[in-house]
């Protein structure tokens, strides 16, 4: 039995912890008031974000987050989306991921969305 790697989603705005490990930023958008060189990143992956337009669809709705995920998993199955998860699965294996995000709703988020891809195909 192999071991599921783990694939952790933080806020951006919480301070970084030894059990991170690979850290990456998962928005489009750089976290407001936070420095570049104070968030300790290990990579910033703004291809794997959602779409301007997807994003502005959902406006953090929770009533609409199920069918969010889903347009949001039919953009990552394009050429450019696979591309982006093939940046986040070549990362150091072995070690935790954490895909870091700004918005408040960490579990209604597209870091959760990527989190759930990732933990089943990484």
């Amino acid at each position: 039995m192999t071991e599921q790697p783990l694939v952790r989603v933080r806020r951006a705005y919480d301070d970084p912890e030894p059990e991170d490990g690979v850290r990456v930023l998962v928005d489009r958008l750089w976290p407001r008031g936070i420095r570049k060189d104070a968030l300790n990143l290990d990579d910033w992956n703004k291809d794997v974000a959602p779409s301007a337009e997807l994003r502005g669809w959902f406006g953090h709705d929770p009533d609409k987050f199920a069918e969010f995920a889903s347009r949001y998993r039919d953009e990552l199955d394009t050429v450019a989306g696979r591309a982006a998860l093939d940046r986040l699965r070549a990362l150091p294996q072995g070690k935790p991921l954490t895909l870091l995000t700004a918005t408040k709703d960490v579990e209604q988020s597209q870091a959760a969305v990527l989190a759930d891809l990732l933990r089943r195909h990484r």
